[in-house]
């Protein structure tokens, strides 16, 4: 069964490939992004990847953890579910004119 994982701290010039090349080193990759602005198109620092077993994930999680990657340690956990962050329509006090 496929596990995703949170990859974090990464140098913002980090791309797709370059994670790819790394994490398939542990096993196969069913999914693979890492999280940009939209606006921008900047990395945030971040990815998720999904290994396709387990044993692949919890691989990656041992080697990769703390591992440097530029000048930074990289964070790699578990990924935990998203939150629901509710209405994000944003302010302007929700009056109406008429």
């Amino acid at each position: 069964m496929a596990k995703k994982l949170y990859v974090g701290n990464l140098p913002y010039t980090t791309t797709e490939q370059e994670l790819r090349d790394m994490f398939s080193q542990v096993g196969e990759i069913a999914d693979l992004a890492v999280i940009t602005d939209r606006y921008t198109g900047q990395s945030k620092g971040f990815a998720f990847v999904e290994m396709a077993s387990d044993d692949a994930a919890q691989e990656a999680i041992s080697r990769f953890d703390g591992q440097m990657l530029g000048n930074r340690a990289m964070v790699v956990n578990e990924a935990r579910p998203r939150e629901d962050r509710g209405d994000r329509r944003g302010g302007g006090g929700g009056r109406d004119r008429y």
